[in-house]
């Protein structure tokens, strides 16, 4: 996860919200103050400034007043924590204050505050409170920030929070094992763990225990203290079994009405809605099990939606198609020469890179790889190649790598084998990074390098799925599983190609399959589009 904060604030992750975000998830949770509070405990992970203490003890004194309860009787109905002790004394000044602003004695007050408010780490310490409600903003550390010991310790107790999962993946496992039946947990959090490596012990567990409810993408919205840029959403999870989940997009227009309009059409019966920096949907289910959650507009998730549900993954759609990544050599500058290199021809494999196809056109590639593996997939023997032994051996980054100290015999190996009979294929070449998906037709005659992704299938005339590849629908599949970088660039790697559900080809018209290949031959995306359209049954103009 990428997150740019002030210096200061980078090793405890505290980035604090504002009210109005507060009070949203408030009501989406379903602490209101119509609802006698004083029977339910609300926990509070992380206190930080008090910015959802304040609010929850408008809401709390309110409903106290409205339902008879005194304030001496709440002494179990807010739990608290925060492992900074300033931000345990300030939280309890917050609260205190609050109290006596809406009528509880000096004394009362005090006490409630240092009863509810206390110093705790949250994921370690016993905080073990049955909840009706668990509310907040996690903190946002990396993994990488966190000492050694402390991320061990996380991780021993923490089943979900696995690779480099920042430390909010502990924060929801743990929050949501003190939810009580139909309990809610309400965050505002950084999004990333929805589509990344790292979250998938999490997804798991939410969509095996739990019901997403609400999901609010709010990457552009203007809903912290502080300027950061953090790709928040607002998520809203249920300790009941999973039914419909009403999703919603909010632009950096959105602000307290649309919150307020937004949270209406959540509790409301409508399919969609739209008002001020937002629109919104209601899907019938969640995806489920260790899958990328995806993120967009309501009516692109209904749409994905749609497409799930009637069409297969792109390798499962029949013969032999597949998806992969091109040679890692580990020592490029060693390993990919120009063709003119003094090692034995038979052992120089033509190699198409990203700068051969970035123009979206196969350019004619200009190097080659040092190719140590033979057809059966070992390597060579250097007895028969001294010159590609000399030309490796040349190079310290080659014979002083790890691989080569950990298996002598094998130093002269790449990181990745060279796929036996690959070169000669007819492939889709995919650059990495790129602002939109871009199907490069290579047929036959060349091995991609690491930063290329390929499509080969004994089924597909790969041209046709070209024109399928080139279109804004299949744009909408990486758009919504894959992340994004700054400036708008996308990954595409074979993680997120494999999301794209595509027709089987037997079932598309030889028309449109017609149609499918001369938009990709063009590079022409709106006929791509138009074309992909008609094949997957679509109304002409959804995308």
């Amino acid at each position: 996860m990428t997150i740019e904060l002030p210096t200061d604030l980078v090793a405890h992750g505290e980035i604090f919200t504002k009210r109005w975000v507060v009070e949203a998830i408030l009501d989406l949770v379903g602490y209101t103050v119509d609802t006698d509070l004083s029977g339910m405990v609300l926990v509070e992970p992380s206190v930080g400034d008090g910015a959802f203490l304040g609010p929850t003890v408008d809401r709390l004194s309110a409903s106290a007043l409205e339902h008879g309860v005194a304030f001496a009787s709440l002494s179990g109905v807010i739990r608290g924590y925060d492992l900074q002790a300033k931000h345990v004394q300030s939280s309890q000044t917050v609260v205190r204050d609050r109290l006596v602003a809406n009528g509880a004695d000096l004394q009362t007050a005090a006490t409630l505050a240092t009863t509810w408010i206390s110093q705790a780490d949250f994921l370690l310490d016993d905080v073990d409170t049955p909840a009706n409600f668990v509310v907040g903003n996690p903190p946002y550390i990396r993994s990488d920030d966190l000492a050694r010991d402390l991320g061990t310790a996380y991780r021993d107790r923490w089943a979900t929070m696995r690779g480099r999962a920042d430390v909010y993946v502990g924060f929801f496992e743990r929050a949501l094992g003190m939810l009580k039946p139909d309990g809610k947990l309400g965050y505002i959090c950084a999004d990333r763990w929805m589509r990344n490596a790292y979250g998938a012990n999490l997804r798991d567990f939410i969509t095996t225990n739990y019901a997403v409810e609400s999901l609010w993408q709010m990457h552009d919205v203007d809903a912290f203290a502080t300027e950061v840029s953090a790709y928040p959403a607002i998520t809203i999870l249920g300790n009941h079994p999973q039914s419909e989940v009403a999703v919603l997009d909010a632009t950096a227009t959105f602000t307290e009405l649309g919150a307020r309009e937004a949270t209406h059409f959540v509790r409301s019966t409508d399919n969609e809605a739209s008002g001020v920096g937002w629109s919104g949907a209601r899907l019938d289910s969640w995806f489920s099990g260790t899958g990328f959650w995806p993120t967009g507009t309501p009516e692109r998730l209904l749409l994905l939606e749609f497409l799930q549900e009637n069409f297969p993954k792109l390798e499962e759609t029949g013969g032999t198609t597949k998806i992969g990544i091109g040679v890692a050599t580990g020592a490029d500058k060693a390993y990919v020469v120009a063709p003119t290199a003094d090692v034995e021809p038979d052992r120089l494999l033509p190699l198409v890179m990203a700068d051969d196809i970035r123009s979206g056109q196969l350019q004619t590639p200009q190097k080659v790889l040092i190719n140590p593996w033979n057809e059966q997939g070992n390597l060579v023997d250097l007895s028969a190649y001294p010159r590609l032994k000399l030309a490796l051996a040349s190079h310290p980054n080659v014979v002083n790598r790890y691989v080569a100290k950990k298996k002598p015999a094998a130093w002269y190996r790449t990181i990745d084998k060279v796929s036996p009979g690959l070169a000669h294929r007819p492939k889709l070449l995919f650059q990495d990074m790129k602002a939109q998906i871009t199907p490069v037709f290579e047929p036959g005659g060349y091995y991609p390098h690491h930063n290329l992704y390929y499509i080969v299938s004994t089924e597909w005339d790969l041209e046709v799925l070209g024109g399928l590849m080139l279109s804004r629908i299949a744009q909408a599949f990486i758009e919504a599983y894959g992340v994004r970088m700054r400036g708008g660039t996308l990954r595409f790697q074979s993680q997120y190609l494999r999301k794209i559900r595509v027709p089987a080809p037997q079932d598309i018209p030889e028309a449109v399959a017609n149609r499918l290949r001369d938009a990709h031959r063009a590079s022409d995306r709106d006929a791509a589009t138009r074309a992909a359209e008609e094949a997957y049954g679509l109304p002409v103009g959804v995308l």
